[in-house]
């Protein structure tokens, strides 16, 4: 409800008082509203501090499994052989001989004007003798053609123009090709009659389906031939890929050796990574002092939140406490006396050199108390971090009620203000009436001369 026009008869500007009035009525509401917004403000700094930790605990469950620091290169000594590594490759280095590529089965049939039968019917034989009998939908090669490949066995045919006849006529043949290499992709293709189709005069077998065949240690007592469907032998050694390309006559070497290079850098990566949320820990618990008297200390977002100071303490602790009686700083690992986190990539490169495996044991250690430390807090069902959070969304919530409420009330306080002013302008309109009228009643009365005698 609204007042139209302010003050008709008072004069007084209506919509303002009541303005002023509710403005004085929505302070409490008013505060309990910013407070709702820096409680939603803290609640995205954790949900973004969660993320970052939850990142961390999959980068630390890496890093305590020693997939992170045991870092290897592949390399082959022949351009035509590719190593590839996978999760779980080891080093090693050995010498393979490439005796032949994998190849597709491939047909192609002898040049004709059309398919000879009528019915169009072929049999499809695949490596282990089973057959697929289709009729095509007309004897032109195109129909055979489309026939073969919706049968699904394995066969990708496609027209090929020969030319033309001695009458002028366009002659075509059928290239058929195994959809797959090796051995186990040749296939054979009979007419109704039985014929096969690669046997006719001006037919052939371009390629036999056959597969990728290597050797290992050639030419001693514990030579190995190993064969392939594909050029891609995996896993020819643990976690180790093998890719050939060409044929070779001398032994090729390939190999998976540590790679201390990308070891130092994946274990700086990690310890950075720690070092930036510890920061990010650091900058949001500060409180920032206000330069004259009298001007306003700024809190941060962390600031007095014990469970951000319990786990920035945990991940320090998790850092820098000593593994089976040695110090992280051996290896250049340290937090120094301002609480800042770093780490000597030459120092620990040099550690790394000298003692690998003292060295793998002390940085997957480390990783497995990070690991645990923020798998502790940012666990999605009971992780410390996620209760603060929730606790902090139940009381977002519990305020965005008592704000509804508010809102009821002060609109209702707001109705009310406007129907009293109306009415007080009702009330002085009928004043005012009632005055005219009385006025105009005495002016009209009769005078008399009470002076004359």
């Amino acid at each position: 409800m609204g007042i139209a026009l302010d003050g008709l008869v008072s004069g007084l500007k209506t919509s303002e008082l009541i303005d002023a009035l509710m403005d004085v009525q929505a302070i409490p509401r008013n505060l309990m509203s910013a407070k709702s917004d820096d409680k939603k403000f803290i609640i995205t700094q954790l949900q973004t501090l969660n993320t970052s930790l939850q990142d961390l605990a999959a980068k630390a469950k890496k890093a305590a499994s020693g997939e992170s620091i045991a870092q290897l290169s592949a390399a082959s000594s022949s351009e035509a052989v590719k190593v590839a590594l996978r999760s779980g490759a080891s080093a090693v280095t050995a010498d393979i001989v490439v005796d032949r590529l994998a190849q597709k089965h491939t047909v192609v049939t002898a040049a004709s004007t059309q398919w000879p039968d009528s019915p169009p019917t072929l049999i499809l034989e695949n490596a282990a003798g089973e057959r697929v009998e289709v009729t095509a939908d007309s004897s032109s090669m195109a129909d055979i053609a489309r026939a073969i490949n919706k049968a699904g066995a394995g066969i990708s045919a496609t027209v090929v123009s020969a030319g033309t006849d001695a009458d002028g006529n366009p002659l075509q043949r059928l290239q058929l090709i195994a959809t797959e290499s090796g051995a186990d992709g040749s296939f054979r293709v009979l007419r109704a009659n039985g014929d096969d189709v690669a046997t006719a005069p001006g037919a052939a077998v371009v390629a036999t389906g056959s597969d990728a065949q290597v050797r290992l240690w050639a030419g001693t007592a514990a030579e190995q031939v190993i064969t392939s469907s594909k050029n891609t032998f995996t896993d020819l050694f643990t976690g180790v890929d093998v890719t050939v390309s060409a044929v070779s006559t001398e032994p090729v070497t390939v190999s998976a050796a540590a790679d201390d290079a990308a070891s130092t850098k994946a274990a700086a990566e990690f310890i950075k990574q720690v070092a930036s949320l510890l920061t990010r820990i650091d900058n949001g618990s500060k409180a920032t002092v206000g330069a004259t008297a009298g001007e306003t200390t700024t809190l941060g977002v962390f600031t007095g939140d014990s469970t951000i100071r319990a786990l920035r303490q945990s991940l320090a602790d998790a850092i820098q406490h000593p593994i089976d009686g040695t110090s992280p700083s051996s290896i250049g690992i340290s937090i120094d006396r301002y609480g800042v986190l770093t780490i000597d990539e030459t120092k620990f490169a040099a550690a790394l050199a000298d003692d690998p495996t003292a060295v793998t044991t002390m940085f997957t250690g480390i990783a497995e108390r990070v690991q645990q430390t923020t798998e502790t807090y940012s666990d999605k069902y009971d992780g410390l971090l996620t209760a603060r959070i929730t606790g902090q969304q139940s009381e977002v919530d519990s305020l965005g009620k008592q704000l509804e409420r508010w809102d009821l009330r002060l609109e209702q306080r707001r109705a009310t203000l406007e129907r009293t002013y109306a009415r007080m302008e009702t009330m002085l309109s009928q004043m005012q009436s009632q005055s005219s009228y009385l006025t105009s009643q005495l002016s009209s009365l009769p005078s008399y001369d009470t002076g004359s005698k």
